[in-house]
Parts: C-alpha cells; sequence; structure tokens
C-alpha cells in the first residue's frame, strides 16, 4: 500500500540582458531545494498545495509574492528570436552517483565534479537531475507527459551560487535509454523514500535531442520557490514511455504522483529562442 501524504507585453530585449548582467555581479542564491517534502503537497485545493506554498512558512514567501515564478507558457507570440546566445556548451563528465526518492520526486545526484555548462561566459556545475510529470513548463498551451530538470549551480566565494536549470521535455512514444537504465532502482524505492548508489554515470548520456532552446529568468519550481534561476528549456520534444511515466507516479507519495506547480503568470518578462542560423 502506498504511504499517504505528510503531508503582449514584450520589454525589450536590453532589460533581459541586463537582468543577466545584475545577476552575474550582485545576485547569489542556493541552488538548494527543498528535502523535506512533508510541509507541502501538490494537490488542488490542498491547504499545503501549490496555491498555499507561499503561506507555509515565512522562508517560502516568494511562492506568492514572486514576480519571476516558474514554470511558464512559452508561446510563440512571447518568444523573441535571439541566434546570438549560441549553442549551450556542455562539458559532462562520468562520476559516481545516487538515485534517491525524495518523496515529491525521483532524483539523480552527482556526488562529485560531473561537469558544467557555459551560460553568458559563466560555469554552473551540474548536482542533480529530478522528474515532473506532466511537464511543469506548456508551449503554447500544451502540457507534455514529463519534464527533467537538470539543476546547475555556479562557484561563489561567500559559498553561495546562481542557479540554471536545463529542462528536457517528453510525450509518450518510445521508452527513454536513461530511465532504462535506472529503472531498477527506482522499482526498489517505490513506496519508501530511500537512497542508493547507482556507481558511475555521464550525464553525457543524457542527449538535448537538437540545438533550439527557450531561455527565460525564472524561479524554482518547488519551495522555496528562489527567484533569479537561468532557465534553458530545449524545443526539441524527447521520448518516453507509458510504463516509466507510470513508474516515476508509482515510486513517490500519493500526493505528488502528478508533482506539477501549476504555469505562473509572466509579468512581462522576455523569452529568448536561440535557433542556429540557415546557411545560405
Amino acid at each position: 500500500m502506498k504511504h499517504q501524504s505528510r503531508h503582449r507585453v514584450f520589454l525589450p530585449n536590453l532589460l533581459l540582458l541586463i537582468t543577466i548582467f545584475l545577476l552575474r555581479s550582485t545576485t547569489w542564491i542556493s541552488a538548494q531545494e527543498i528535502e523535506d517534502e512533508s510541509e507541502f503537497d501538490y494537490i488542488k485545493g490542498s491547504e499545503k498545495g501549490p496555491s498555499h506554498w507561499g503561506e507555509l512558512k515565512k522562508e517560502w514567501e516568494t511562492c506568492k509574492t514572486g514576480t519571476m515564478q516558474s514554470p511558464i507558457d512559452l508561446s510563440s507570440h512571447r518568444v523573441r528570436m535571439l541566434p546570438k546566445l549560441g549553442e549551450l556548451k556542455k562539458f559532462y563528465k562520468p562520476q559516481n552517483a545516487t538515485v534517491k526518492n525524495r518523496g515529491h520526486d525521483i532524483e539523480v545526484k552527482w556526488e562529485g565534479d560531473a561537469g558544467s555548462i557555459n551560460i553568458n561566459g559563466t560555469e554552473f556545475f551540474l548536482h542533480q537531475g529530478h522528474w515532473h510529470s506532466p511537464s511543469e513548463h506548456t508551449i503554447n498551451g500544451r502540457r507534455y507527459d514529463l519534464e527533467l530538470h537538470l539543476v546547475h549551480e555556479s562557484k561563489s566565494t561567500n559559498g553561495k551560487g546562481k542557479i540554471a536549470v536545463v529542462g528536457l521535455l517528453f510525450k509518450i512514444g518510445r521508452p527513454d535509454p536513461i530511465l532504462n537504465k535506472l529503472s531498477n532502482f527506482i522499482k526498489s524505492m517505490v513506496d519508501q523514500e530511500g537512497e542508493k548508489s547507482i556507481g558511475m554515470m555521464d550525464p553525457s548520456e543524457i542527449k538535448l535531442g537538437g540545438k533550439k532552446y527557450y531561455r527565460y529568468l525564472g524561479s524554482l519550481t518547488v519551495p522555496p520557490c528562489t527567484e533569479g534561476v537561468i532557465w534553458t528549456i530545449n524545443k526539441k520534444i524527447k521520448s518516453v514511455s507509458r510504463a516509466q511515466v507510470k513508474l516515476l507516479r508509482e515510486a513517490v507519495h500519493d500526493h505528488a504522483e502528478r508533482n506539477s506547480r501549476p504555469v505562473q503568470p509572466l509579468n512581462r518578462r522576455g523569452i529568448q529562442l536561440y535557433g542556429p542560423k540557415r546557411k545560405e
């Protein structure tokens, strides 16, 4: 028996660039998402549901008062093409990892230096990945079957870094190779929070599938909903089997089987879309 819950208007692109500059210069935030999910849930209408997260704890107030919250709808009429963003540069490498059932999601966590991505000249080091089902971000109002978040953090002298998350969207189709590799570990933790070592895992095996991506400034999608997160959502939709999605839902607590935060207001933020220039 499963555990019960413990319960259009664009600003000029210049503004987004200025905001990123300010983030690089002054805003330092922790990439630490909440690990103890007993104090919040995803149930619509629940006193601990997404609409109340900002009221549950003082340090979660941003979930209610923030103006740069995630996820958002990536609508075509809001997007501005910007080829100068350049391809997402990944420098991943194999590292020991663990799979963890956090109750509200399944997480893969790399124990050491698993490499980095480079955004605007800043290195963001990969820490962990986790899944949301259905997807949290939508494209032109469409919600997909699954979303993977790869969470990165930059280094800092004061012990806190900026966050950069790479998001991958999935629709039902062929099985996802990474979830195939992890399925036995996940099955062993169904209905119970825990952590298992999976040995060396190369994050380069997680294929993005395409070079086009959306870029915007947002927040963590779980409490404390910290803002200043640089989001990169790959435009290519990958595939996952129905059985894999079902396993991810069965493994977590009942209140998190559908562990997606509702779409948040854009609040005049710009959304950029990178696409390689076509050859003449």
